[in-house]
């Protein structure tokens, strides 16, 4: 779900400009999963443009605090997530962690990083939502430590259906900044993508697993 449409809007626009979203419906990627894909997304790219990435630090703080209020703790998801959700934290002046996704396998063997206190407020940051699976990985192991979870914010999500059921499922409430059918909207005006491969988006985004070039 997002909040704002104008946001929606500039997100997609900003993350085609820097390419931290690649659509090449003719030849695609090859996804860790197997999948082949026309789209590929890397916003960790975001951080090494200035502007870019305070406003994207900017609207997560708005719309966490409209949604949220002021929590107690911001959390990012490794490693995609990491920065961004310092830069979030700092901006609102609230205290930083992150969560990898398993427990270190030497040390002190932590899967959260930094200071986590029972029953604090918590607002997960997220890079990307595919099919939540990471992201509700990293959520389980904050409500293992007895956090209160208010909710997700992410930059972009693919949309699929499973990333909803399983978000429904876990009860967590999920944001974007950006959605698929915004990027794909933007990227038909500007002419970054024709008709043709705007269909061809969509199809894959119907059934991903399956999806052949």
């Amino acid at each position: 779900m997002i909040l704002n449409k104008e946001t929606a809007i500039k997100t997609a626009e900003l993350l085609l400009q820097i390419k931290a979203i690649k659509l090449e419906p003719q030849q695609p990627f090859t996804w860790a999963s197997g999948w082949n894909s026309p789209i590929y997304c890397d916003n960790r790219i975001i951080l090494s443009y200035p502007p870019i990435r305070n406003y994207i630090r900017e609207q997560f703080a708005r719309q966490i605090e409209e949604l949220y209020g002021k929590p107690d703790v911001i959390a990012g998801v490794a490693t995609g997530a990491i920065g961004i959700g310092m830069l979030v934290a700092e901006y609102m002046n609230l205290p930083f962690i992150y969560v990898r996704p398993e427990a270190k396998g030497h040390g002190r063997k932590n899967q959260i990083e930094g200071v986590l206190q029972s029953g604090q407020t918590v607002v997960v940051i997220e890079d990307l939502i595919s099919t939540g699976n990471s992201s509700l990985n990293a959520v389980k192991a904050l409500q293992e430590a007895k956090a209160n979870i208010k909710g997700m914010m992410a930059i972009f999500s693919y949309g699929f259906k499973t990333a909803e059921d399983n978000f429904q499922a876990a009860g967590i409430e999920l944001h974007t900044l950006g959605t698929y059918e915004q990027l794909i909207e933007t990227a038909l005006k500007t002419n970054y993508i024709n008709t043709t491969e705007a269909e061809t988006l969509q199809a894959w985004r119907q059934d991903p697993s399956n999806w052949k070039p």
